[in-house]
């Protein structure tokens, strides 16, 4: 040990000191939107396995069934069959013409196979507003936004209340971190960074990995894309041209990666069991009102904006445009103000036509429908499923990266201001007047848009208890002894309006397949429907005498007959069976096999086996047509 001091101590170098600044504040920002994400879902942790968001029970009992769909599979080391009979037997179902968000059920599986379902979807839920606003943050400071501008446009779009509002049922919306990802990567190969190949496969493997999360969300975001790629091209026309080369290479490697990874499951689709060929059925239009007029989901809302959004056609999840009328003005002003910045002309741009799309294409009163651009998008091929309202998601991320732009902008243009997040050089002395004022004169923008989006604080998500399994549900199961694959009758069946039974089937896992379901197919037309198949009347007219809506003629027995010949189910399971309901089943089944608690069985051995089960995962595909 040296008693000699050293003659220079080596400082630490600026850069690194820097360095380690951005790394913390990087980490503060995601940890902020992680405790976000937990505030708004805190009331579904206190029993993450059973408790549910209200406001859409149907939703939230369909994603259920599509996370123990995955998981059963995933726990016998496969990937989900893409048609299967786990539901409506004899026919089956395509998934990919539904949103059985796959790739997150997979990735999920330990939870719910661990958990339960309803926990796996706690955990979406919540990861979806945390990794959507770290998702747009991260973009944002790609595209030279500062910290604490890109933290606030992250916010805006993880916690928008298109977002919101969407995540009271619709997890395969809510969880929109590829999006602003996708855009990135298309920006990259149009603007010339980087290698077009590597960049094309990014993007490829993104739009790949979207299919299965959200076909519907992934065409939102190509129709985002092409009007950011316009609006970029515009600002730049020789430049534009002089990258198309480039861009075109980009292009075949996103489509060979693609096509690489869900090709097959594109096919399936298109051309596979159950395809859809589907036409819009009469012209969406959304209430212009809902841009201002807050729904009950936020902090700050009216009793008429609440009542208007719960008296819409689809109710709050489908309420989805909500500004509010500071950050509409903010976002107007600072586009007419900062216009000549290409990353705002794009931005606004971007807006503007898509909530103009998220209008639809009706008549509005301050418009024809044929002025707006849905009028025109809605009958292009593969729109024909896409509700334009949604579009208020990546318009919600545009809004979020105008603003964080602009205050960038306004910061450095406030008198005497230098860049956000270095000193001006030439600062006066320590303790001087002016670097206080040209802090104080920095402050005025971001205080101007953190303002902005108060209003769009949510409130947290009121809980109700997931609908239990029946006493005796699985006691009636094990009586039975059906194989893994038999076909089960479970009344009330399940449809739009009943999907307690894909609850129970999903919580517990039996029966292996159960006929009917909530699921979107085609009708004979090939038009897009729900419940559909030749039984559709006869299952609702149970489910009516299940309700005690309808009472028993003497025909009841023989309206049902023809719809049990196509079924063949192996056994009949009847929950809380009203007397009158009972009376039916008994003149067609005779004395129940067994009873336990709130189910009765009748067992038919024999009559009708299915393949794919949710219970066991024994299965093959059938999407070889």
């Amino acid at each position: 040990m040296s008693l000699v001091p050293p003659a220079v101590r080596t400082p630490v170098a600026p850069e690194r000191r820097a360095a380690g600044a951005r790394s913390r504040a990087h980490w503060l920002v995601l940890s902020c939107y992680l405790l976000g994400a937990a505030a708004v879902t805190w009331r579904l942790w206190a029993d993450p396995a059973g408790r549910a968001q209200a406001g859409d029970p149907h939703d939230v009992d369909l994603f259920a069934w599509y996370l123990r769909y995955a998981a059963t599979a995933a726990g016998h080391a496969r990937l989900p069959e893409l048609v299967t009979s786990a539901l409506n037997p004899p026919s089956g179902v395509n998934e990919m013409w539904n949103t059985a968000i796959l790739l997150p059920g997979v990735l999920l599986a330990p939870v719910t196979l661990a958990a339960g379902p309803q926990a796996s979807l706690t955990v979406l839920l919540t990861a979806g507003f945390a990794a959507s606003a770290a998702s747009l943050y991260w973009v944002l400071r790609r595209r030279g936004a500062s910290i604490l501008a890109a933290a606030l446009g992250g916010a805006v779009y993880g916690f928008s209340p298109a977002l919101v509002n969407s995540g009271m049922g619709h997890y395969h919306l809510v969880f929109a971190a590829l999006p602003p990802l996708i855009i990135d990567a298309l920006l990259r190969i149009v603007t010339g960074r980087g290698s077009p190949a590597r960049a094309g496969a990014w993007l490829g493997l993104l739009a790949a990995a979207q299919v299965f999360i959200s076909e519907e969300l992934l065409v939102d975001t190509a129709v985002a894309g092409l009007v950011v790629v316009v609006a970029a091209a515009a600002s730049q026309p020789r430049a534009a041209r002089h990258r198309a080369r480039r861009g075109a290479y980009g292009a075949v490697s996103t489509a060979a990666v693609a096509l690489l990874i869900c090709g097959h499951a594109l096919r399936v689709q298109l051309a596979g069991p159950h395809a859809e060929h589907s036409t819009l059925l009469g012209p969406w239009t959304t209430n212009a009102a809902f841009f201002v007029d807050p729904a009950g989901t936020l902090l700050f809302h009216t009793r008429a904006g609440a009542a208007a959004a719960v008296s819409s056609p689809l109710g709050p999840p489908e309420v989805l445009a909500y500004l509010g009328w500071p950050l509409l003005a903010v976002l107007a002003a600072a586009a007419v103000r900062f216009w000549r910045d290409p990353r705002v002309r794009a931005a606004a741009v971007t807006f503007v036509v898509l909530e103009l799309c998220g209008l639809g294409g009706g008549n509005q009163p301050f418009c024809p429908g044929w002025l707006l651009p849905w009028h025109w998008l809605q009958g292009m091929p593969g729109m024909a499923q896409v509700l334009p309202d949604r579009f208020s998601i990546l318009a919600d991320g545009a809004a979020a990266a105008l603003l964080a732009f602009s205050l960038d902008l306004a910061r450095r243009a406030a008198p005497g201001s230098a860049a956000p997040g270095s000193a001006a050089p030439g600062s006066a002395a320590p303790g001087s007047a002016a670097p206080r004022a040209r802090a104080w004169r920095g402050t005025v923008p971001a205080a101007v848009a953190v303002l902005a989006i108060v209003p769009l604080i949510p409130l947290p998500y009121q809980a109700t208890p997931v609908t239990p399994v029946p006493a005796g549900w699985l006691v009636a199961f094990a009586s039975l002894r059906l194989a893994p694959d038999a076909r089960v009758l479970v009344v009330p069946i399940p449809n739009v309006g009943h999907t307690q039974p894909m609850r129970w089937q999903a919580d517990t896992g039996e029966p292996g397949s159960m006929i009917g379901g909530y699921f979107l197919g085609p009708d004979r037309a090939g038009q897009a429907t729900f419940d559909p198949g030749p039984t559709r009347m006869i299952a609702k007219y149970l489910d009516w005498l299940w309700d005690g809506h309808l009472r028993v003629s003497r025909s009841s027995a023989a309206r049902i007959r023809p719809a049990l010949a196509y079924w063949r189910p192996a056994a009949v399971i009847a929950v809380a069976c009203r007397p009158a309901l009972r009376r039916v089943l008994i003149s067609l089944f005779g004395r129940p096999s067994s009873s336990a608690g709130q189910v009765v069985a009748w067992e038919r051995s024999g009559r009708g086996a299915a393949r794919d089960g949710v219970g066991t995962g024994a299965g093959r595909s059938q999407a070889a047509g």
